[in-house]
């Protein structure tokens, strides 16, 4: 029998482990193919300890100028971290003090911080999450089936792998997540039970939702979904409690009846009491509501203090009109897709993204009716249907929370897909859960389109591992910015030097430029070893907007009158009206290609 039990831990630990070698090996595939983006510039600036502030605006500036803020300093500390990011941006400091510490590790590049060094700490929290999810998935179900694939899938997630190849908190944040549902297992179970949760998981859960809060103040989403199942379960308790004590009120009346016709008046027994009700099982969870309440808290006169805070959130708020009604409808429904399936939709090629469109259909059509049955079936039985029934919770009530906040509030948190992280192991979960069905059925009767159980589970994993390949190959879950494809654009056109004129309000802006100009160092770089001239290099200028557009009017034509021509003004999300002075140069009349976050103009400032 030890033999056995030995043979079987064996065996989990050696899947277990090649789904994690999967899992970390995609997670760390071209894993500096594609330009960093705004979000990440942000990361890697205040990581270092160093702050955006001393970029100068409204006038040129050269490329190292621009890039010195990513230069790291031998005398910043995690104070200044700390320091530059409460003032300049709207995170909590944990995974930017994590990734302090974690890029010493790495040599700077071009003088410049690591970008893999960056990217491969959220790489390795994404991996991480793969035995977390296991271990969650066993927690919940007690299955090493549903544990495994659960595993599996979270190892070929397109939506996971997104996450891990970018420097950002996510993967950090879903270890919290996946570590929060743990407690919620427990409590769930303890409230079945009418039991209290055992006081260390109780202050562990506090702690948990504390480092949460500390890595991203999103998981506040995940702590309000906790907080609607747990509402959920108190109203099933209340409902069967309510239940079970009108059935033993009935049957007391009924035998005290029987009593009163057979016994005298005299020796008729007094009416009982009330069941004596079970010990509170709410206690320490009403505790663990405090407790992370106050954790939550600490950080409100930070939030608050911000004043970039606005600022930055300006693109998922605004106005609804139009189109922009259904939007979000489309937008979530493309998220949830994108947590099993992605093929190359974002190719280059028509052809490619409509024979790819096609089959993501066919197998969403034959696929969900599957996942589906898995899922009821465990609904049905009673040794499943509590975790079930938390984890579909979990995933309704944060659907429903990202629906109130856009169309109630004016908050479209269904923009970033990337915000879906609160809830994204609990689909993980339940894909697991819902597989296993399919995978035990094997046997007993055909799958849909005659495919059996087994080779169905196969299939879905395989259509995840293609989709993991699209989105390490840039094919899937593109770059919201291409500063590369830019940086080619304005070679083949510009043949005269060269200036980047943009509009700036936060640091943002300030990392739209710095793309650019990070991909002009690199090319600097290569063309000086391979032909041993000099890379021409533009300049730059932040002309700095705040209530009134016309100031980066005024920046822009003071320098257009100050700079020696011939050069070409490339306009880059400029939004502001355009000076006079632009009207001494020749604006572009052939059509250029667009390019992914850069929208622009350019004109020819001769003579």
């Amino acid at each position: 029998m030890n033999l056995i039990l030995k043979n079987s831990k064996l065996k989990t630990l050696l899947l277990l482990t090649i789904w994690l070698v999967i899992g970390v090996g995609l997670r760390l595939t071209n894993l500096t193919a594609k330009p960093p983006w705004t979000d990440e510039f942000s990361t890697l600036v205040f990581s270092l300890g160093n702050s955006f502030l001393p970029v100068p605006l409204d006038q040129p500036i050269s490329i190292d100028v621009l890039l010195q803020p990513l230069q790291p300093q031998s005398t910043v500390g995690i104070q200044d971290v700390w320091k530059h990011l409460s003032s300049e941006s709207n995170h909590p400091p944990l995974y930017f003090l994590l990734t302090h510490w974690w890029m010493r590790l790495f040599p700077t590049h071009e003088g410049l911080v690591s970008l893999w060094g960056a990217r491969s700490l959220a790489a390795l929290f994404g991996g991480a999450s793969i035995p977390a999810v296991y271990a969650l998935s066993q927690l919940a179900f007690r299955s090493r089936l549903v544990s495994h694939l659960a595993a599996a899938m979270m190892a070929t997630s397109p939506y996971g792998i997104f996450l891990a190849q970018e420097a950002r908190h996510y993967t950090l944040a879903i270890l919290w997540v996946i570590a929060s549902f743990a407690c919620l297992v427990i409590a769930s179970r303890h409230i079945q039970k009418h039991t209290q949760i055992p006081i260390k998981i109780a202050l562990s859960w506090v702690g948990i939702n504390a480092i949460g809060i500390a890595t991203h103040y999103f998981f506040t989403l995940t702590l309000c979904c906790e907080a609607l199942v747990l509402l959920f379960l108190a109203w099933l308790q209340w409902t069967r409690k309510d239940k079970e004590t009108r059935r033993q009120g009935d049957n007391r009346r009924e035998e005290e009846f029987s009593l009163t016709l057979s016994l005298p008046h005299s020796l008729t027994p007094p009416i009982s009491s009330q069941p004596h009700l079970p010990l509170n099982t709410w206690f320490r969870i009403y505790a663990v509501a405090v407790g992370t309440l106050v954790a939550g808290l600490v950080w409100l006169p930070v939030f608050l203090h911000n004043s970039y805070g606005g600022k930055l959130t300006e693109w998922i708020q605004g106005p609804r009109t139009g189109m922009a009604w259904i939007n979000p409808i489309f937008q979530a429904l493309a998220a949830w897709i994108t947590m099993i399936s992605l093929l190359p939709v974002e190719a280059s090629q028509l052809a490619v993204v409509i024979v790819s469109g096609v089959l993501m259909l066919i197998f969403f059509i034959w696929a969900v009716p599957i996942l589906v049955r898995g899922m009821k079936v465990h609904l049905k039985q009673p040794q499943t249907r509590l975790m079930s029934q938390v984890f579909v919770g979990l995933i309704a009530g944060a659907i429903a929370l990202f629906f109130i906040f856009t169309y109630f509030f004016g908050i479209d948190l269904t923009r970033g897909a990337r915000y879906n992280f609160v809830y994204f192991p609990a689909v993980i979960v339940l894909l697991g859960a819902s597989l296993a069905v399919c995978w035990r059925t094997s046997i007993l009767e055909k799958a849909r389109w005659g495919i059996n159980g087994k080779k169905a589970v196969f299939i879905i994993w395989l259509m995840g591992l293609a989709s993991a390949i699209t989105v390490v190959c840039n094919l899937g879950y593109q770059k919201y910015y291409r500063p590369d494809l830019f940086v080619q654009l304005v070679e083949q056109t510009s043949h005269v030097p060269v200036l980047i004129t943009t509009t700036h309000k936060t640091h943002v802006q300030i990392g739209e430029m710095m793309g650019i100009a990070r991909e002009y160092k690199i090319q600097n770089s290569i063309q000086n070893s391979i032909q041993n001239s000099k890379f021409t290099s533009p300049l730059f200028l932040l002309a700095h907007q705040d209530e009134d557009p016309k100031t980066s009017t005024f920046a822009l034509q003071n320098t257009l009158k100050t700079l020696p021509r011939p050069f070409d003004l490339w306009l880059v999300n400029f939004y502001a009206p355009e000076p006079e002075e632009v009207k001494n140069c020749v604006a572009e009349t052939q059509s250029l290609s667009a390019i992914n976050g850069y929208e622009y103009k350019l004109y020819h400032c001769g003579d």
